[in-house]
């Protein structure tokens, strides 16, 4: 069987095991087993044991855990229930008003749960009764919230910017740095377009009457300062360079602890249920990363990588048009593997590229962390939209309609990223000096 061919036949051994309905991490691990074997033999199978070592054996994945737990004590003890409760009285008289608090939440339940799909499932568990309670329009609510959990892959910190910075070495502190302008324009632009929709269709947002006492406007600053205080820290400790992402997810997580047993109800059944959960995602998130690290080396070992560099490179593609090509594949591949597949299956071809194209590292994270969003709200795979469709438990075709406008707002913060790098760029820059 020629090169050629063999790459063929595991690409669509790899789509085969996805579509039959196997989990990710079997699906990258299986197909790169049988192509090392099919490289080399046995002998090739040798490496795996110190493959397995290295991919594991990294101080900077030990982030995950701490970031995961530390969004669970806050979910577990109803900390995210104050906390959108506090903004929905505080935003109640914007245009949009709650449609505003599930974007204003999921912005910064993303700051501190690093993950899309924990974010708008936080935030759509207690929003969605309270939004059909109230008579808001169905698409347009399950749309945002949809579209809102994305930002929890995009405002640091990030699962999805640590599982890069691993493959590609990337300093995940300025990684992390990088991803908080683009986070903030995006949240920016979907609570603008909630505004204009709900100015021009006042019927998809019912205006709240009346006025809310000084003393009910306090207890809802109350309500929000401690998770404010939270992010704070987390962001404050790594910017500030007191400490190492992991170092600030550790302080993160105990202070979570801290106000969940203060301002939550954190019982000891809610704390061993936050472990067992914590430890249920963490599994499979490092999963993922260990069977990506077995395909890439059954690339590595191929001379792949290099191939299609080779490949790409002889297009003689400029900067813009190798940009479009990133955009056609990584919406394409949204639309049928889940985020960190599609990290682990595309960074390490296509890292090598970006000194060719004199494309900064820490630029293409964010980049391709936007992509990712996107990904995250593609039908059929789309899984924010199966999130939210489970909770609401309404129709499939609502959520999807409803995310179209903030899809294309996605393609709006793409464009500034190209024509404007230093969106990305100017913080970690700053911040380094």
């Amino acid at each position: 069987m020629s090169p050629e061919l063999q790459i063929i036949v595991i690409f669509v051994l790899f789509l085969g095991l996805l579509a039959a309905g196997m989990t990710v991490p079997f699906a990258i691990l299986l197909p790169g087993i049988v192509y090392l074997y099919l490289q080399g033999g046995v002998g090739a199978l040798h490496g795996l044991g110190l493959v397995s070592w290295g991919s594991m054996d990294s101080y900077t994945l030990t982030a995950i855990p701490l970031f995961v737990l530390m969004a669970e004590f806050l979910q577990g003890s109803g900390i995210g229930l104050r906390v959108y409760g506090g903004l929905a009285k505080l935003v109640r008289k914007v245009p949009g008003g709650l449609l505003q608090t599930n974007i204003a939440g999921c912005a910064m339940f993303a700051a501190v749960s690093g993950s899309s799909i924990a974010t708008a499932a936080a935030i759509g568990k207690v929003a969605l009764p309270q939004l059909e309670a109230r008579n808001y329009d169905r698409r347009f609510a399950t749309g945002s919230l949809a579209a809102g959990g994305t930002l929890g892959i995009l405002v640091p910190p990030s699962i999805a910017m640590i599982v890069y910075g691993t493959f590609t070495e990337t300093s995940v502190a300025k990684l992390f740095m990088a991803g908080i302008v683009p986070g903030v324009i995006l949240t920016l632009l979907f609570m603008v377009y909630v505004a204009f929709a709900a100015i021009a269709k006042p019927e998809i947002a019912p205006r709240e009457t009346g006025s809310l006492p000084m003393a009910e406007i306090f207890r809802a600053l109350l309500d929000v300062v401690p998770f404010l205080v939270l992010i704070a820290c987390i962001m404050g400790t790594i910017y500030s360079g007191l400490g190492t992402p992991t170092e600030a997810a550790g302080a993160g997580c105990l202070f979570s602890l801290l106000i969940s047993c203060i301002w939550g109800k954190l019982s000891w059944k809610i704390f061993l249920n936050c472990l067992r959960r914590s430890a249920l995602v963490v599994a499979n998130i490092l999963f993922i990363t260990y069977a990506a690290f077995v395909f890439s080396y059954a690339m590595s070992y191929a001379g792949v990588g290099e191939q299609v560099t080779e490949f790409i490179v002889g297009l003689k593609l400029n900067k813009y048009e190798f940009f479009l090509a990133l955009l056609i594949l990584f919406t394409a591949l949204g639309a049928f593997v889940e985020s960190l597949g599609m990290i682990v299956i595309t960074v390490p071809l296509l890292y090598p590229l970006l000194a060719s194209y004199g494309i900064d590292p820490v630029w293409f994270g964010i980049v391709v962390v936007v992509f990712i969003e996107m990904g995250q709200i593609t039908p059929p795979i789309g899984i924010n939209l199966f999130v939210i469709q489970s909770i609401s438990r309404g129709s499939l075709s609502d959520v999807v309609l409803g995310t179209i406008p903030f899809h294309l707002l996605m393609f709006v913060l793409l464009g500034l990223l190209v024509v404007w790098p230093e969106i990305a760029l100017w913080l970690p820059g700053r911040i380094s000096r």
